[in-house]
């Protein structure tokens, strides 16, 4: 039988090869096996099973090992290098909260930290709503952190380098989302800065011939619209009313700015005698628009406030719907009373 004769080198490299194949072969599985390896439970595990972390702004891979660590993980900083540069991860951890369960892989936790996919909580203003109520779900909020809480409205307004005296009306109706962490001025800066831009358009598109001095009346007036009706079809035609009013130099004579300056006394009804009390919020006897606002406007009331529908009406009262009656006269008006409030 004839045998290839096989060189000594030769036979070295192949020997070699085996060995280096098998060593490739055992640094993958030890990857593999740390990347699927768990850290340990962190303290911060909820009754759901969920452990969080908090990566702060521009942390590396080591800085993130470390953070892990702090808060409870025990994992070490080889180990995150390891497994998240294994996987072409190092350079592309974002900072935020994360929620991840427990048991899950450290390659699963680091591949969630690169997506960025971090928790996100929202905070929603609603149309209509006061600043009060406002400040309110702002305060409710267990994961903001608190830099206004205690702060007067005017300490607020400076903080926020706002150059209007009152609050009310400033901040743009919307969710405001953010991480746990973030300030509850952050919340304000973003809804005040909303606010601006919304009310600065609208005002820059007002009719010609608008009775509006500036875009704080018509913020005003967009409250007011705001709190008169919560039907899309209505708010044109009732801003209407009040820019025709406002035009013939006669009195708003608007329920909500009377109710607003009442504040906590109102108790559901309004009654004749509240109608008569003079305040700078009663608009059947005084002129004009109330001081500030009266609510927080959304989009389409500030549109309208600036964009009256066409009409010459200047009375409307409530039909029991949601909707309104719009009249151009006063007889008009009184018939619209018997037939919708008076039922006659």
């Amino acid at each position: 039988m004839n045998f290839v004769y096989i060189p000594n080198f030769i036979k070295f490299l192949l020997k070699l090869t085996l060995i280096g194949g098998l060593a490739v072969a055992l640094m993958i599985s030890y990857v593999a096996f740390m990347a699927l390896a768990v850290p340990n439970d962190a303290p911060q595990a909820s009754a759901q099973n969920v452990v969080r972390v908090k990566i702060n702004p521009k942390s590396n891979v080591t800085s993130v090992a470390n953070q892990m660590a702090a808060q409870g993980l025990e994992v070490s900083v080889w180990r995150v290098q390891l497994v998240a540069r294994s996987f072409f991860l190092a350079k592309n951890l974002k900072a935020g909260v994360y929620d991840f369960p427990k048991g899950a892989s450290l390659a699963s936790v680091l591949a969630q930290m690169a997506r960025g996919d971090s928790v996100k909580l929202g905070v929603t203003l609603v149309e209509g709503w006061t600043f009060a109520q406002f400040k309110a779900a702002i305060d409710a909020q267990p994961e903001l952190k608190k830099e206004t809480k205690g702060l007067s409205s005017k300490q607020l307004l400076a903080k926020l380098e706002a150059k209007e005296a009152h609050p009310e009306g400033l901040f743009f109706p919307n969710t405001y989302v953010y991480e746990p962490g973030d300030t509850d001025t952050s919340i304000y800066q973003k809804a005040y800065r909303a606010m601006q831009d919304h009310l600065n358009d609208a005002w820059s598109k007002r009719h010609e011939g608008s009775p509006l001095k500036s875009p704080y009346d018509l913020l005003k007036l967009a409250s007011i619209i705001e709190k008169e009706t919560g039907h899309p079809d209505d708010r044109g035609l009732v801003s209407a009313v009040f820019n025709n009013r406002m035009k013939i130099g006669m009195k708003l004579q608007t329920d909500p700015t009377i109710i607003y300056g009442m504040g906590a006394s109102f108790d559901g009804n309004l009654r004749k005698k509240d109608l008569l009390k003079d305040g700078p919020y009663n608009s059947y006897t005084r002129y004009g628009l109330p001081p500030t606002p009266i609510a927080m406007p959304g989009k389409n009331s500030l549109i309208v406030a600036a964009q009256p529908s066409s009409s010459k009406a200047i009375y409307f009262v409530s039909k029991g719907d949601g909707r309104s009656a719009f009249s151009e006269t006063l007889v008009a008006h009184n018939e619209a009373v018997r037939k919708y409030q008076l039922k006659k």
